[in-house]
């Protein structure tokens, strides 16, 4: 069987602005890899290329269980089975979460009511079917309802990013644990986070760090120990890697995400 998402030599810019160089990376099926690296590293750019994000000049090769991804368009990767977690999800008023998973599920030719119902059962999603989508949701219950979106939708390829983000504590363990209860082995899963404490609660059967551009190195628990320990630097040291020359002006917010973990 074809990897459920395999990427060789993805190359990424917008005008004169390398963003990938020559990225890869193999998930197959039945499989949950993280991808962590500082602010700047290419991360988010990733996900958008592959969801489909218009404005990038775009180089390599991406496949979605052996076809190819790159040549289709936006909603022929959905209906291919790509989907993607928003960092920040947004709210659609006057569309009740039921209503969006029966139309999704109507596209498909599927029948799902029975479907809405078990999902929202396993993710704790049943009082929010009636709702508009997302609304007056807290930030881990937004997360959480994006994971039973894809439950009932049955992807091929979720693609996670920064799921943990803007979360406490508690809400990071229950997304977690939620990312946890959707591994199939019909599915591959990836999740970009900055931080560790997602990866304290569910266990990635791989970890990829990527810099500049492009995956630098991949590992199991012994990594995220490194990264824990001697930050991003360390590896960075470890590989023999200088930083690029080019220099980016940081935001202030980006002086509290440029060390995977919480010190």
């Amino acid at each position: 069987m074809a990897a459920a998402l395999q990427i060789v030599g993805l190359e990424v810019r917008i005008g004169d602005k390398e963003i990938l160089r020559g990225l890869d990376l193999e998930v197959p099926f039945g499989e949950i890899h993280a991808i962590m690296g500082p602010n700047g590293s290419g991360k988010s750019t990733l996900c958008h290329v592959l969801s489909g994000k218009t404005g990038y000049e775009v180089a390599g090769l991406a496949t979605l269980a052996g076809a190819d991804l790159l040549s289709m368009d936006v909603d022929e990767r959905a209906r291919e089975g790509l989907i993607l977690g928003f960092q920040y999800p947004i709210e659609v008023p006057g569309v009740s979460l039921r209503v969006l998973m029966e139309e999704a599920l109507d596209e498909r030719g599927v029948t799902g009511n029975e479907r809405i119902t078990v999902e929202a059962e396993r993710f704790d999603t049943t009082r929010f079917l009636e709702r508009s989508v997302n609304d007056d949701l807290s930030g881990g219950e937004k997360k959480r309802s994006e994971i039973f979106q894809m439950a009932v939708l049955e992807p091929k390829v979720a693609l996670l990013d920064e799921i943990d983000s803007g979360l406490d504590i508690d809400a990071v363990r229950e997304v977690s644990e939620a990312v946890e209860a959707m591994r199939s082995p019909d599915i591959a899963i990836v999740m970009i986070t900055h931080y560790s404490r997602i990866l304290r609660y569910l266990s990635p059967d791989k970890i990829h760090v990527m810099m500049d551009g492009r995956i630098i190195t991949s590992g199991g628990p012994e990594l995220a120990e490194e990264l824990e320990t001697g930050g991003y630097e360390a590896i960075r040291t470890r590989l023999g890697i200088e930083k690029r020359a080019e220099t980016v002006e940081k935001r202030p917010s980006d002086f509290f995400t440029d060390t995977p973990f919480d010190v």
